[in-house]
């Protein structure tokens, strides 16, 4: 079995998920991905927004509600991710390779680097949307773990063909 890991930044599409499994067509031995899904966590994203629109941080008060609040908010997260997670697992089986996943709570990174060792995988591939100033700063989860990994890594950029990402159309970062 070929093991590839597979960490997205969000959902799978099915030009994604086809463009993946290209990749592996001429591999003589079956395919099979690891989906690694982060979970994104409500208290931070709430902490961020008051942050973001106060200019500054803010902590918000202590009260039990609010912890009762936050803690639905992680809730209907899981759940939300693991519908996707679920998605893109079955575009990648539509494909007729073999899939499962995981949700990763934090540090998607050391997940990636965690799932790679821990399945024997041959290579890595980190499917993002662009971030510009990360990729420039090599503070991306693909530098990141291009540091760590000794096997093929390869980054691609979501709901962008291959010809798009190389140059060859205007594609989703308008390059």
């Amino acid at each position: 079995m070929y093991e590839v890991v597979l960490l997205v930044e969000r959902e799978l599409t099915q030009l994604d998920a086809e463009q993946v499994a290209g990749l592996h067509q001429s591999v003589g031995e079956p395919v099979h991905y690891q989906v690694l899904l982060p979970v994104e966590d409500a208290s931070a994203q709430v902490q961020s927004a008051l942050g973001s629109i106060a200019r500054y941080d803010l902590t918000p008060p202590v009260d039990s509600s609010i912890h009762d609040t936050l803690a639905r908010l992680d809730q209907l997260l899981v759940v939300e991710t693991e519908e996707k997670l679920f998605h893109s697992i079955a575009l990648l089986r539509a494909t007729g390779a073999e899939a499962d996943g995981e949700l990763i709570p934090q540090g998607p990174v050391a997940a990636l680097v965690d799932a790679v060792q821990r399945r024997g995988a041959r290579e890595a591939i980190v499917l993002t949307e662009p971030h510009a100033v990360r990729d420039f700063l090599h503070v991306d989860w693909t530098s990141q773990a291009r540091r760590v990994l000794g096997i093929p890594l390869l980054h691609l950029l979501e709901h962008e063909t291959f010809d798009e990402q190389a140059g060859g159309g205007e594609g989703v970062s308008g390059a």
